[in-house]
C-alpha cells in the first residue's frame, strides 16, 4: 500500500473517510492510517501500488462533480434499491 494523499488539518479525519468511501464504492481497497488519539499527527490514506492512478482519476472526478454529484448519485442508488 501506497499513500495517496495526507493531512494533519483539522478535518483530516473526515476528509479521509470521505476518500475512502469514494474509492471503496468503486471497488478499490483502501487503508487510513491515523488516529483519533493522537490527531495532530495527521491522517493518510492508502491504496494498492497498482490502484495509484485509477484512484486519483476517482478522486479528481469526485472533487470536479462536487456537492451536487455526489447528491444526484445518492439519489440514483437509492432509486435501484
Amino acid at each position: 500500500m501506497v499513500t495517496l494523499w495526507s493531512s494533519s488539518a483539522v478535518s483530516a479525519e473526515v476528509e479521509a473517510e470521505v476518500i475512502q468511501g469514494v474509492l471503496e464504492s468503486n471497488g478499490i481497497p483502501v487503508m487510513i492510517v491515523g488516529g483519533a488519539l493522537y490527531p495532530n499527527l495527521g491522517f493518510e490514506v492508502r491504496v494498492p501500488r497498482g490502484k495509484v492512478v485509477e484512484a486519483e482519476k476517482l478522486i479528481e472526478a469526485a472533487q470536479e462533480g462536487g456537492p451536487a454529484a455526489a447528491d444526484a448519485a445518492e439519489a440514483e442508488s437509492e432509486n435501484k434499491a
